[in-house]
Order: C-alpha cells, then structure tokens, then sequence
C-alpha cells in the first residue's frame, strides 16, 4: 500500500529479489492519479518479467481476496495511528497479515557521511533546514548533495535516477509543481539534487560527487540511508501531532536532534508542550528552538490579494494555512476566497479540504491540475496573487496579474543552537 514513493522503496529493497514471496499489486492513495499504471519490469527485476500493476486503494479488500493475499505491507506516510489501524483492520478483516517494515530492513548504508532531515508532519519546515544544512557544509569547504524523498508522478523507468543540477534540468524531466516545490530552493541556492526510484542506484551516483549526503525527506516518512546525524523538525503549531501520526513519531522517538520550528508564530504554551512530549518520548535528543522568519519581494499592504500557497502542506499536513496567508494579514492585505472561481481539479480540492476559504493550494501533479490552477488564478478577482510555494511560480505559469512571492527561511533562538551542531558535525568529516 503506497503513494509512489515509500512503497516502491520498500519493494526495491525488502521484495524484489526474494524468491520466497510474489508481490501481486501496489495500491495508490493521497496523490491524484496516481493508480492504473505499472511498475514497469525494468525496475521490478527479473522475477517480475510483466511489471506489477497499480490500483486505487480503494480496491485493497477485493485485491486480498482474488489474489489469496497472505500479507498487506502498509508503505506510505503522513496519515494519523487511527488511519493505520483502520486499514490494518480491513487487511486482518480479510484474513491477511499486516506488516511495518522498520529501519533495518529498509535503510541503505551509504559510503558518505549522511544527516538526515525529516519531520513529525508534512509542513513543519524541513526544507529550510536542509538548505541551511547544504550551505553550511559548503561554507566548511565540503560538498554537498540532497537526495530528496520520492516524488515519481510521471514515467517511472525514465524516473529510475534523476539529477538536477540546475533550473534547466527541471524544464527537461517535466517536474511537476510538487516537485519543483522540492528541488527548486535548493539548486537556487546551488545544491546538486538527486532523487528517483530505485534508491540504491540513486545513492550510488550521489555517493560519486558528495563530501556530505543530505536526506531530504517527504511528509514525515522516515529515511532511506542510515544517517550519522539525524533531525527531525516539530511544529508547536500542530501540538500533539508528533505523537499521533505515522511514521513521525518514529522520527521523534529516533531523532539526535529535534528542531522546534516556527516559534516565533507559536503560542509560548504549545511550545512547551512539544517540548514536554519530545523529553517524554526521547530525552536524550537535543532539542533546539528555531524561527521561520517570512520575507516577501514586493508591497501588499491595502491590496485584494489571492495567496497561493504550498500544496501538501495544507492537503496531506492537515494545515488550514501556511507562510502566505500569515504575511498576508500581517501586511494588511484582504486574502480573497477564491472558492466560487475554482474550476476542475482545484474545486474538487477545495471542496474536499473544507477548511481552506481565503487561499488555493499549488496543486500541479499534472498538466491537467496545472491548467486548472492557471484558470483558477486568472478567474479571481484580485490586485496581486500571492505565491508562497518554495518554487517561482511563473516559470510554470504566465500570470496575468502581479506575483509578489512569499519565502521562508530558519533562525536559531539560542546559543549553541542547529547551526552549531550542524557546524560541529561536518568540522569532524
């Protein structure tokens, strides 16, 4: 059971070359349109000589039952314990097993040190992390590369290793918006990123230019290389959550150092809540506070703004807002509700995430959502759109109104705080 990404790791690594088990399908969920395709066999081996079909999640009980299915291995990220329980019951319910592979049998060990970013949430900031990680090293005279967690929404044995070590190489792939989101930041910031299918071979090419490898992590799935330093970044915005969702409190409980992110934002009494529950589940992490300081390349002030912000962040973080609605109220701008102009995809979305009003997430997992969203912006009535995704929208879109872009960075609140301990670790590669 997957999302295009985990599961196929999981596979790659635990299943494709065992001869003891046959893998009869993968099921799809969270990211739109991503089922009725195929493992393709050059990346499912020998033993799969035809590939291994694709199906909505939704199919899993009759999936279990026509191909006699033993075991069902839950492979994909960001959803609550109470989820996971749930399809465990549908998969006991049907007479299968349930199974969560663990680091041991997914890790990979790299020939290269690792620090590994990841999270308790999807949204809680990880990608300021990782950048400061990647300038930080560069600074020490070490080179280092990011490999992102799986984003494979297009040709999955074209996908098989991908390098981007500039904009260019994103117009060539065909990135999605999600994974422009991703890459952009950091080859902005000149940062070679890798990324992929089959990790192994992922890790390989990486292994050949890097100093440092940084794990780059999706959701708040846990890392595919074993790492030598690993944060993990919380959110006191959503207290609680670190010890309610999968696998993030995984993270938590394995993490050496725990980043609480976005303090300036939070309330002081949810901030030391996080803090309670981290020395609850792991008080040997350190733990440091951080800023996520919002900066804007234009005015806003007075206007009728439409803010465009981070997709996942609000669909799979569970998050009603993210870095552009907040500059928008703090520059005295009027957010307007973009619901009655939503077409297609984008409506569906907003339809489903009831709780999104005066924003629209940058869903863009293929060129139809793409279009949507261009038709979506153009049909608000508004002075400026408001672009807070980790991308330069308008090299995906030609806007007609006025871009004023929103990013986000990370500022320790103390000292010694996560660039120390980052300078620290790499002084001693």
């Amino acid at each position: 059971m997957g999302a295009a990404g985990r599961d196929f790791h999981n596979f790659n690594v635990v299943f494709r070359d065992d001869p003891s088990v046959e893998v009869v399908a993968f099921t799809a969920a969270q990211i739109p349109d991503i089922e009725g395709r195929t493992y393709p066999p050059v990346l499912s081996g020998p033993l799969y000589p035809d590939g291994i079909e694709i199906y909505p999640e939704e199919e899993l009980a009759r999936l279990v039952k026509e191909f006699s299915v033993d075991e069902v291995c839950f492979s994909y990220s960001d959803v609550s314990h109470e989820h996971v329980m749930h399809e465990a019951s549908l998969a006991l319910a049907m007479g299968a097993d349930f199974r969560l592979l663990g680091p041991k049998s997914t890790m990979l060990r790299a020939s290269r040190p690792v620090i590994s970013v990841c999270a308790v949430r999807t949204g809680c900031g990880k990608s300021a992390v990782t950048r400061l990680v990647c300038l930080l090293a560069a600074e020490a005279g070490k080179k280092a590369v990011a490999v992102r967690h799986p984003m494979p929404y297009g040709d999955l044995a074209s996908q098989r290793v991908q390098r981007f070590p500039d904009m260019e190489s994103l117009d060539s792939a065909g990135c999605t918006i999600e994974e422009r989101e991703e890459y952009e930041h950091l080859i902005g910031a000149g940062v070679t990123v890798f990324a992929g299918v089959d990790y192994a071979a992922v890790l390989a090419e990486a292994e050949k230019e890097a100093d440092l490898i940084v794990w780059d992590g999706g959701n708040n799935d846990m890392p595919f290389f074993y790492p030598d330093l690993e944060i993990v970044v919380a959110d006191p915005l959503r207290p609680g959550h670190e010890l309610s969702y999968y696998p993030g409190e995984a993270n938590l409980r394995r993490a050496d150092v725990v980043v609480i992110n976005k303090v300036d934002s939070a309330r002081a009494e949810d901030v030391e809540a996080l803090r309670a529950n981290v020395a609850f589940v792991n008080p040997g992490a350190r733990t440091v506070e951080t800023d996520s300081p919002i900066e804007m390349d234009g005015d806003i002030k007075g206007k009728k703004v439409l803010v465009v912000e981070d997709g996942p962040t609000l669909t799979h973080g569970g998050m009603a807002y993210g870095a552009g609605y907040t500059a928008a109220l703090r520059e005295g701008a009027a957010p307007v509700d973009p619901r009655p102009y939503a077409v297609g995809s984008i409506k569906e979305t907003l339809d489903l995430h009831t709780g999104l009003k005066e924003l629209v997430p940058a869903m863009g997992y293929g060129p139809e959502q793409i279009r949507d969203l261009k038709a979506t912006i153009e049909a608000v009535p508004c002075d400026a759109v408001l672009v807070a995704t980790p991308i330069d929208l308008t090299r995906v879109l030609e806007l007609e109104r006025p871009a004023v872009r929103v990013s986000y960075g990370i500022r320790d609140r103390e000292s010694p705080g996560l660039a120390d301990i980052v300078k620290s670790f790499i002084a001693g590669l």
